[in-house]
């Protein structure tokens, strides 16, 4: 079974670690072992590196990528923008792949241009090799359903379904 399948009982299958490729991407070759042995102590071996967009456009052509750990200060292209080419189908090898930002600042404007950017999930530095694991198997399971909208594509932004929303980009007549 895939990451994000479901068994016989519908219920979510549960997340082998070994065979997870992880791509991180950050701009310190210092967090980026870091975060490999983070990585490696949840059971994912398979860990890749890029400093930046490029780097991890070319990882991502090269190996199938299961999962993207984007720092949130990047540069020369910001962890935002990163996301923004990673989601862009134009630009990369798989626009579908699950995005978790790492960052150590959680100002509200910054999560939300994240959020809009279309990252699935976020994790607030400093953070144990468990909070990673549990945010990682979380962000799997939940498998939520990709949005085509005029100005965003991306992960479903809303952790729960609601039948009764009527919001402006799902009204069925204008008004």
């Amino acid at each position: 079974m895939r990451v994000g399948d479901k068994d016989l009982t519908g219920m979510a299958a549960p997340v082998s670690y070994v065979d997870l490729s992880v791509l991180v991407l950050d701009n310190s070759q210092e967090m980026r072992a870091l975060l490999r042995e983070m990585l490696g102590q949840t059971g994912i071996k398979k860990a890749l590196e890029a400093r930046d967009y490029r780097e991890a456009i070319e990882e991502m052509k090269n190996t199938q990528v299961d999962v993207i750990l984007v720092d949130s200060d990047l540069e020369p292209v910001s962890g935002v923008e990163t996301v923004k080419n990673l989601r862009d189908r134009s630009k990369s090898p798989n626009p579908f792949v699950p995005i978790i930002m790492v960052t150590g600042q959680a100002i509200r404007d910054r999560v939300f241009a994240a959020r809009d950017a279309g990252v699935h999930e976020f994790l607030l530095k400093p953070f144990s090799a468990n909070a990673l694991r549990d945010r990682i198997t979380k962000m799997l399971q939940a498998n939520r359903a990709f949005i085509q909208a005029e100005s965003y594509f991306g992960p479903d932004r809303r952790r729960t379904k609601n039948p009764n929303y009527k919001g402006p980009e799902r009204r069925k007549t204008p008004g």
